[in-house]
């Protein structure tokens, strides 16, 4: 209803320590120091498939409380709960203290990609948009600074528009806060998707970018059913699980006939800003192989950019330059 998008515009999917502790007086700084590696090397092991970047381990005179930053918490947790109890219990009897274990979900860095792509292909003189199809972990208005509430009428909801002219919908412009979560099971989410683009009333676009949470779940198998895709853009970073990950991602576009556009790699390496050396923080780089086994081209490898980082926490995507992601708009520009 009221959707008016370029019947000729390009639809692209995007599929995407420290410490604090507390210290006894009766114990040794280096006990504690060997009993923390001891538990992060446990729960690394063993929770490996969940994608834990982060692990926070805090102590006081009654417990130890350990923090999990999952990527993938519904791996850890499991069904009822039982699996991060049955780990808990473990970690307890390993150290013979009693312990208290939180999950933390963290956003994947996937939506810079995303959101660079898209301020690059508007800065090409493009009418660009977003779909932020990541109904629970809506952070795309946050790298376009955009906080308002999106207003609607009887043709439907109005797009938020960004100082660089991208049309954006989000979730978190439905919601009373920003910070309000979302409790929602995969029937409700995949119909959201649905009315962001049936519901939402799209201008004249040339390339909309739709931004999707990681694996191959609800989410975009909605998309891939619902929504006219031109093609996907597979989004990794440089570890030992990319090729299990990228082949399955892969697999899912080419059971759904979706054409594969390429690989963008993130996080693949940290230059140095004294020496200019190149550190690959995330072990050596193996997209280039996995592509080559698929077929597949590799569009870009991002560093590790902090300043792009706070460009994005800031709301300043569309001001950062140089824009790492312009090559890949000049590709998608010549499809």
């Amino acid at each position: 209803m009221g959707q008016k998008v370029n019947p000729h515009g390009l639809r692209v999917g995007v599929i995407k320590d420290w410490d604090s502790r507390w210290y006894a007086r009766n114990e040794k700084v280096g006990d504690l120091l060997v009993e923390d590696n001891k538990i992060r090397s446990y729960l690394k092991k063993t929770l490996y498939s969940a994608g834990i970047p982060k692990i926070e381990i805090e102590r006081d005179s009654a417990k130890v409380r350990i923090y999990l930053h999952c990527a993938r918490p519904g791996v850890v947790i499991g069904k009822g709960g039982t699996e991060i109890e049955r780990t808990r219990l473990q970690v307890e009897k390993m150290i013979g203290k009693s312990v208290a274990l939180n999950i933390v979900e963290v956003k994947s860095p996937d939506m810079n990609v995303t959101c660079t792509l898209a301020a690059a292909m508007a800065q090409r003189g493009k009418k660009t948009a977003v779909l932020d199809a990541d109904i629970t972990g809506p952070s795309v208005p946050t790298a376009f600074g955009l906080h308002q509430h999106a207003v609607g009428s009887d043709l439907g909801i109005e797009p938020v528009v960004s100082r660089g002219g991208v049309e954006v919908m989000s979730l978190n412009f439905l919601t009373e806060n920003e910070t309000d979560p979302v409790v929602w099971r995969g029937p409700v989410i995949a119909g959201t998707v649905k009315q962001f683009w049936s519901e939402v009333i799209w201008g004249n676009v040339d390339f909309m970018f739709v931004d999707m949470p990681p694996g191959t779940g609800d989410v975009p198998l909605t998309v891939f059913q619902s929504l006219p895709i031109d093609g996907v853009i597979v989004v990794t970073s440089p570890q030992d699980l990319v090729s299990m990950i990228v082949t399955k991602a892969v697999k899912m576009a080419e059971l759904m006939e979706i054409p594969i556009l390429g690989i963008v790699e993130n996080y693949s390496y940290f230059q140095c800003p004294d020496c200019g050396k190149e550190h690959a923080i995330f072990g050596e780089s193996k997209v280039e192989r996995v592509a080559a086994d698929l077929g597949l081209k590799v569009l870009a490898k991002l560093p590790i950019d902090s300043a792009l980082a706070s460009a994005c926490d800031n709301g300043g995507v569309e001001d950062y330059q140089p824009n790492p992601m312009a090559g890949v708009a000049e590709v998608l520009e010549r499809l």
